[in-house]
């Protein structure tokens, strides 16, 4: 037996609201028609809903949801409504709008920052609970810029003194000796997300400032070896390019009053093939330390634009189908 169809108008509070819900030549209800099979129908502050009854009752909540935000003051970007959309196809529109009453920071233009999916809130959680947080997913997950983030946040609270920064330089085959210039020159191509997250959050100048005090501070991997990272707050990118004893040796720097958190992408892993990736053996050998955490992220916590999440569906099933057709050969052989 087929679902009745209906139909539900909704009138926004501001004809404002109206061009922020529903995007650039409609494009936003597009998305949302094309994502809940249902026709949306716009005339100036009313939308109309038609579909069938779940649908449309979960359409006309998201609407009313995005309308109820921007009346209380919360300033919504396209992101965020790409974020709402694809959480209430989840039926977390509840937890899509809590997300939005604690901002974890600003940026440097004073926008607030909030995570804005389900796996962004539970990484930003791990990070205050645990010494030691991996983040694990592709990239536009958001990983980077949400630790640096709770970096901030931590140092400008007093919680720690410094922030630091690495990544291993590992890069198609390239390694530091063979780049020009002094050690930053050769470090910086590595770490430009970092240098673009610290002036989204402090601006350029104030940035600069931080770096020549050395409360910010950006080095390779390799140089961390000896060191105890007492009251810092240190933040390892790119992890699954690390070896098995280059993720020990940084794990073991962890000092006093200090948070570590681990990011990776165990899809982009550029060491040689016989060469294990420190982020794969530290995920099989940490997961039972309560005080490490490990939260793992999925395309639905992409946050860039919406075909990247379909992009990135699209690798892993392949990658999955190949793993099955190999493992097949193997037995039948």
């Amino acid at each position: 037996m087929t679902e009745s169809m209906i139909s539900k108008t909704i009138e926004l509070r501001h004809p404002e609201n109206a061009q922020v819900i529903f995007g650039v030549q409609d494009s936003h209800l597009k998305l949302i028609e094309s994502t809940f099979d249902v026709t949306i129908v716009a005339r100036g502050d009313f939308a109309e809903v038609r579909g069938t009854s779940q649908n449309v009752h979960t359409v006309s909540g998201l609407i009313q949801t995005f309308d109820q935000m921007l009346y209380d003051g919360k300033a919504l970007s396209e992101q965020d409504i790409l974020s709402g959309v694809h959480m209430a196809s989840r039926n977390q529109l509840q937890q899509f709008s809590h997300q939005y009453d604690a901002p974890i920071g600003k940026t440097f233009e004073g926008k607030p920052i909030r995570p804005k999916t389900d796996g962004q809130k539970r990484y930003i959680e791990a990070i205050k609970k645990h010494p030691i947080t991996f983040g694990i997913g592709a990239a536009g997950t958001g990983k980077t810029f949400l630790a640096i983030v709770m970096a901030v946040r931590a140092l400008k609270n007093g919680e720690v003194k410094r922030i630091i920064l690495t990544r291993p330089a590992v890069e198609a085959g390239e390694n530091l000796g063979f780049l020009p210039g002094d050690l930053k020159e050769k470090v910086d191509p590595y770490l430009r997300p970092v240098y673009d997250a610290l002036y989204a959050i402090y601006g350029v100048e104030h940035t600069e400032r931080l770096l020549e005090r050395n409360t910010i501070e950006i080095a390779p991997l390799a140089y961390m070896r000896g060191r105890t990272l007492d009251d810092a707050f240190v933040i390892l990118d790119e992890s699954q390019n690390t070896t098995v004893a280059q993720m020990k040796m940084f794990l073991t720097r962890l000092g006093y009053g200090s948070h570590m958190v681990v990011n990776g992408d165990a899809t982009q892993i550029d060491l040689p093939r016989a060469v294990r990736s420190g982020l794969l053996d530290a995920q099989e050998k940490l997961q039972d330390i309560p005080e490490v955490a490990f939260v793992r992220f999925s395309s639905d916590d992409v946050v860039r634009h919406p075909v990247v999440s379909k992009i990135i569906d699209a690798y892993e099933n392949h990658h999955a189908d190949a793993t099955s057709l190999t493992s097949n050969e193997g037995e039948n052989e």
